[in-house]
């Protein structure tokens, strides 16, 4: 005796949760990308500002 296949039922214009996520994981990206664009001059300060007074090898000179 042979089953037979139904067609899967298919939500109408809704989102599958893999779509969901990879919306929110390019949102949560362009979020981040775009902090670090706003933030990137002030962090190029601070490197600089780090590197003149020792970096890694001021130790404890530094509070």
């Amino acid at each position: 005796m042979k089953r037979v296949r139904r067609p899967v039922a298919r939500r109408r214009g809704g989102m599958s949760g893999q779509r969901v996520l990879k919306t929110e994981a390019v949102l949560v990206g362009g979020m981040a990308l775009a902090l670090l664009a706003w933030e990137w001059p002030s962090l190029r300060r601070e490197v600089r500002l780090w590197r003149m007074a020792g970096g890694f090898r001021a130790g404890n000179r530094y509070p």
